[in-house]
């Protein structure tokens, strides 16, 4: 079998207007603009703000055969529904990464995963612009996972954003370094406190 042969795949789940279907989509161009196999499915809630939105994104080397994924290498929960219903299904050795702004830690009942919990609003409003808890948490999940390169991810958003939303473009950036930043300095305190 090839070597490099990859397949990663991701259900992302909040409430609508929590950005969920947008950072989906940002990995699946990014993904694509790397030439991976990518497929992207959003489902919405009845009602789009303040129902429950969630996307599943696969990333593969090869023909992807269904973008249905049952049990999921990693979930996105950016609230506690979210968690309940996606939390389960994470593959074991998988990745969970929870809002922790949102989801009070002793609702993970997992053991068996890779727990990554960042408090997305709480950094989003400490840096001035608490719409962007989304990019700051797509930031993290890129970051701790490397499925995408950041760059792919910058020249992203221009697809994904409506024109009239390209001078925000900054600041989303900005956003997805500060949630990569994030990662980086838990990673170093947890190598340090090893040694």
């Amino acid at each position: 079998m090839d070597s490099k042969h990859f397949y990663h795949d991701v259900i992302m789940a909040g409430f609508g207007g929590q950005g969920v279907l947008a950072i989906g989509n940002l990995i699946a161009y990014a993904a694509m603009k790397e030439g991976r196999h990518v497929t992207y499915l959003p489902t919405y809630g009845v009602e789009m703000r303040g129902g429950t939105a969630n996307c599943t994104v696969v990333i593969s080397s090869k023909e992807i055969g269904s973008p249905i994924v049952q049990r999921p290498h990693s979930a996105i929960s950016m609230n506690l529904p979210s968690l309940l219903k996606y939390g389960p299904r994470v593959l074991p050795g998988g990745l969970l990464m929870v809002n922790s702004s949102l989801i009070d830690l002793n609702e993970v009942s997992r053991n068996d995963v890779e727990l990554l919990a960042i408090p997305v609003n709480d950094i989003a409003i400490r840096n001035g612009n608490p719409k962007l808890s989304n990019m700051i948490a797509l930031g993290a999940f890129v970051e701790k996972t490397k499925w995408v390169g950041m760059e792919s991810l910058f020249a992203s958003l221009e697809k994904v954003f409506d024109e009239r939303h390209h001078a925000l473009i900054p600041s989303n950036i900005k956003a997805i370094q500060i949630g990569a930043e994030f990662v980086k300095k838990t990673e170093t305190n947890s190598t340090n406190d090893s040694k």
